[in-house]
Formats: C-alpha cells, sequence, structure tokens
C-alpha cells in the first residue's frame, strides 16, 4: 500500500471520525478533500472515505480526478462490511478494486437541506412498511433514534488490506 494520506468528505463527523482513526494506525495525515486539494499535488497516492448516501460515496468521482485512490472507504447507516457490493458499482470499480463499507451512525440534527429531508421519507417509509425484516427493524431504530457505531474494530479488513 503506497497511500501517502487520507482523504475525506465528513456530513455529520462519523467518516471523520473514521478517517482520524485509520490515519492514526496507519501514521498517515488525513485531510478533508478541500484541504487535500489545496495541499496535496495531483495524482498523490490517497485512501478516499466518504459517507454513504443512496449506496453512492459522496464526492468519489471528485477526489478520483484529483488523486490517485488506492482504495475507497463508505460511511454509512448499515453494518460494517455490508454495503461493499454496492458501493463498488456505484463508483465503478472492478471487482479486484479495495472498497470498504463501515457503519457510522446517525445525526439528524447535523443533517441538513436535502439530506434532512431525504432520512425523514426514509423514516416514513420503513415506519409505515409492513412485515419488516429485523435488519429493516435495527435501521428504522437507528433512523428515529439515532447512534454512533464508530469503531475501531471495524477498520480490520482495511487495515489486513493494508498491511498487504
Amino acid at each position: 500500500m503506497d497511500a501517502r494520506a487520507i482523504v475525506y468528505v465528513s456530513n455529520t463527523g462519523h467518516t471523520a471520525a473514521y478517517a482520524s482513526l485509520l490515519a492514526d494506525r496507519l501514521a498517515l495525515p488525513s485531510l478533508t478533500l478541500d484541504a487535500a486539494c489545496r495541499e496535496l499535488p495531483p495524482g498523490t497516492p490517497v485512501i478516499y472515505m466518504g459517507w454513504l448516501m443512496a449506496g453512492t460515496v459522496k464526492d468519489y468521482r471528485k477526489a478520483a480526478k484529483r488523486f490517485a485512490i488506492r482504495a475507497v472507504c463508505g460511511v454509512g447507516l448499515g453494518d460494517t462490511g455490508s454495503q461493499d457490493a454496492a458501493a463498488r458499482k456505484a463508483c465503478g470499480l472492478p471487482e479486484d478494486f479495495p472498497v470498504f463499507t463501515l457503519q457510522g451512525g446517525m445525526d439528524l440534527t447535523k443533517l441538513h437541506g436535502p439530506y434532512r429531508l431525504a432520512i425523514r421519507l426514509l423514516t416514513k417509509g420503513m415506519a409505515a412498511k409492513q412485515n419488516r425484516t429485523s435488519d429493516e427493524d435495527k435501521m428504522l431504530a437507528l433512523l428515529i433514534k439515532g447512534g454512533d457505531y464508530v469503531s475501531g474494530e471495524h477498520l480490520s479488513s482495511i487495515l489486513a488490506w493494508a498491511a498487504g
């Protein structure tokens, strides 16, 4: 792994927390995408982290135009690893490209504009659904009550990849 930095975008702080944890574990700097665009030369190899929205890793394409991305991490509501295939597809990445998804959490007080509305609509739709699965019940509870699931333990797959 030849990444020289962790570059991320965060909406409610969960991705920023993971970026900090990963940067500490890999002894790399952690920079927001905006800061990285100012401070790192084009083509710098990085690990990119973004929050997940409707299966897409936020600002991945912007980061990919500027940096040599070595791995992608999406942080979302689902269990760690449960959205790897969807994130890979949304980013248009080949099967052998390292993609990791991590469970972050929900803090509705930090969401604004269309993102807050999208979560409210999702919550309403899930609450009205008949015969929810246990996973859907778990997701609904997270949407309603909020929660923070950021944990260094969730980084095990990406750390194993980085160790090569």
